[in-house]
């Protein structure tokens, strides 16, 4: 029986949150989403209701790595060598949603020898890892600040080349593993490593509802949920499908997005006033900017989406100073605030 994730149109309040992962969604290049926060606030909830929401994808039809058939020049070696027969073989499958569990082994994240196949018929096959389930899709690692420093860099290498390189135990592999990276956890509990942390591409920030009014019904939706899913589901069906569609369409209209020259230049001058090091965050910040455009159903990304989405796309890229107390999202609405036209 098919698992019934609670409704992403469902979660209350956490607009930041569920803004930055339906922008992922839509520009999966915007890179992936630090979410940081109070137990017990929705976190992977939200993530799972995503991956549930999302449209189901195109894949090449036998491929182990799942091939986009649009994106031929992405092809792994085996859809390569079939050639514009296996072009025209696909299928629609789920987005994958993977876990990366904290005490995960490296074999068991990128793969390793298959040792039922090499002691029964003693061939050298590969067994694939989470990587190459997540490709194209997310991975989600809770309590992401305390992951090992191995599976930090091997992380590090995969996000940067977008592709799994596996040599070891006679087997030579390399397969496609681009994906969404999704890390969730408490700050309390240790911060991230620098390297990792300016992989993600989105910052946000979740807390305990404070009103009695979104307690109650953060309440009241649980109850109804945990009694039963599937008619709770069926509830939000219609609200899901909204959202559906707006995700499709929002896709579909990502490359016309005009970004006039104004908009870039505002861009430029916010992170040069916040000290931002290197250009991903200028980068970062016009791509989400963008995208949020298109959820938003308009052909032009202008100043008020840039400001929108500021906060969660630099706020973890600011230079710490032990001396300075202020909060780096307070650092970014001064920023935004002084550079906005009166």
């Amino acid at each position: 029986m098919t698992a019934v994730h609670y409704p992403f149109t469902a979660i209350v309040g956490q607009e930041e949150m569920k803004r930055a992962l339906l922008i992922v969604a839509i520009d999966p290049a915007v890179g992936g989403v630090l979410v940081f926060g109070d137990r017990g606030t929705g976190k992977s909830t939200a993530v799972r209701a995503l991956a549930a929401l999302l449209p189901p994808m195109r894949t090449m039809a036998g491929c182990r790595w799942g091939c986009d058939p649009a994106e031929p020049h992405a092809f792994c070696a085996e859809c390569r060598s079939r050639g514009a027969t296996r072009r025209r073989r696909a299928k629609l499958v789920a987005v994958p949603m993977v876990d990366l569990p904290l005490g995960a082994t490296e074999d068991r994240v990128v793969g390793a020898l298959d040792l039922e196949r090499a002691l029964a018929h003693g061939e050298r096959a590969f067994e694939p890892g989470l990587l190459a389930r997540a490709h194209r899709g997310f991975l989600y690692i809770d309590e992401v600040n305390l992951l090992d420093d191995h599976l930090v860099d091997l992380l590090l290498d995969v996000a940067a080349s977008g592709e799994n390189v596996v040599e070891r135990e006679g087997i030579s592999v390399r397969h496609p593993a681009r994906f969404v990276l999704i890390g969730s956890g408490n700050p309390e509990e240790g911060e991230l490593r620098p390297q990792l942390l300016d992989r993600f591409g989105l910052s946000v920030e979740v807390r305990t509802p404070e009103t009695l009014a979104e307690r109650v019904t953060v309440m009241r939706r649980h109850e109804a949920f945990t009694r039963d899913p599937r008619a709770f589901a069926a509830a939000w069906a219609e609200a899901e499908a909204r959202l559906r569609d707006e995700i499709i369409a929002a896709r579909a209209r990502l490359g016309a997005i005009e970004v006039p020259e104004t908009t870039l230049e505002h861009v430029a001058r916010l992170c040069m006033r916040l000290g931002t090091d290197g250009l991903r965050g200028e980068l970062t910040l016009l791509r989400a900017a963008r995208a949020l455009a298109a959820l938003e159903g308009t052909m032009r990304c202008d100043e008020s989406h840039v400001a929108a989405v500021a906060p969660p796309a630099l706020r973890h890229r600011l230079r710490r100073n032990p001396l300075d107390e202020t909060l780096a999202t307070i650092k970014v609405e001064r920023a935004l605030a002084e550079l906005m036209p009166s």
